[in-house]
């Protein structure tokens, strides 16, 4: 009799073990279940214009550039660009399709991780931005040739000569004026703030609050995009300072910090913004 009641016992500690191996649901900064679905708050975090990055000695090429983003403007094909890869409606225009063997290439630096305005897919970078590349390219009669890099070697690339454009969901910004000249703008990004659904944060003013009241609250950008430069200036300018942001060298890699807790949230443009949560919520 007492070696079945051992026997028993036995068991009951060997399922009770099993239980607690078996939590393995995500955890928070703070160590407390949460939820890996996520959700883009309602309040935008700052609207920007987006141009192409052109090396400042070059305004020849910056001319040519403007003037060809005017007719596909007036004739409506950046809108039918747009309205592709946004909302899913019309056909894209051919693209390269009569380039001359010979013609001088055109070479754009992209960093193709913000969909939808340039991803990876197979061997091809797609997207707005290299869709549109391609139209000024034909218009200037010329091959575009389309270089991948991190978002932080593109200003370099221009400086250099490496490349002769950048489309990479650029934002105009004094600080990048410095260093380079811009085309005007072809299109409107919306930065916004992704959070897990669980999340009790509602606008960019819960963070400060929570920021003034002592909490350790972390927000998550890709590495020198303007949300990681609008985010980690002063409060009163606007940001949430230095210490609570991280940056990342991709966005999905501060998805990925959100969903396992690491950090809060996480600021980038409204589109890809989209992307991710579809892709991580299913």
């Amino acid at each position: 009799m007492k070696k079945f009641i051992a026997l028993m016992l036995a068991m009951v500690m060997v399922f009770a073990l099993c239980a607690c191996g078996n939590d393995t649901g995500n955890k928070d900064k703070d160590g407390d279940q949460a939820s890996t679905k996520l959700k883009i708050l309602d309040s935008e975090y700052v609207t920007e214009d987006y141009a192409i990055g052109i090396a400042k000695e070059n305004t020849a090429l910056l001319d040519k550039v403007n003037a060809a983003l005017k007719e596909l403007k007036d004739d409506g094909t950046l809108k039918t660009v747009t309205d592709y890869f946004i909302a899913g409606t019309g056909t894209l225009p051919e693209v390269q399709k009569n380039v001359a063997a010979d013609a001088e290439e055109l070479v754009m630096a992209t960093n193709a991780t913000f969909p939808p305005y340039e991803s990876v897919d197979g061997d091809k970078i797609v997207g707005i931005d290299p869709t549109v590349a391609g139209l000024i390219a034909d218009k200037l009669g010329m091959k575009l040739v389309i270089n991948d890099m991190e978002f932080d070697a593109i200003i370099p690339a221009l400086t250099s000569g490496k490349a002769d454009i950048a489309m990479a969901g650029m934002t105009v910004t004094e600080e990048r004026l410095q260093s380079i000249n811009f085309s005007d703008s072809y299109a409107t990004g919306i930065q916004v703030m992704i959070v897990k659904e669980d999340s009790d944060i509602s606008s960019a003013d819960d963070i400060v609050a929570k920021i003034e009241n002592g909490e350790n609250i972390q927000i998550g950008c890709q590495i020198v995009t303007t949300g990681y430069i609008y985010a980690s200036d002063t409060i009163e300018n606007g940001g949430f300072g230095e210490d609570h942001v991280q940056a990342f060298p991709k966005g999905a890699d501060a998805i990925a910090a959100l969903t396992s807790g690491k950090i809060d949230c996480v600021i980038i443009d409204n589109e890809p913004a989209k992307a991710f949560v579809e892709a991580n919520n299913g």
